[in-house]
């Protein structure tokens, strides 16, 4: 599922993250899965994942970023679409 990672798009259904993985070759690898709630926000502020609950509460999963290959030259500290790999069970 490709997602707006601009702060101000809500996401348009519950969905479940195990990465984030951004047009530039890199993917936010959470320290653990978690779920993002239908109207949550996310966004990415000084270089970490950043989810804007409905509510207006902010958290920053834990986790790290890692390189994967790359789409296009170039890159961008500031993705603004990301593609959710979800846990398949």
């Amino acid at each position: 599922m490709r997602l707006i990672a601009d702060g101000a798009t809500p996401i348009p259904r519950m969905v479940p993250v195990e990465d984030l993985g951004t047009d530039d070759g890199y993917a936010f690898e959470p320290a653990e899965p978690f779920f993002l709630g239908v109207g949550d926000r996310i966004a990415f502020e000084g270089g970490r994942l950043v989810v804007v609950r409905v509510s207006g509460e902010k958290l920053a999963p834990a986790g790290s970023w890692a390189a994967r290959c790359r789409l296009r030259a170039g890159g961008s500290d500031r993705p603004t679409a990301v593609r959710v790999r979800t846990a398949r069970g």
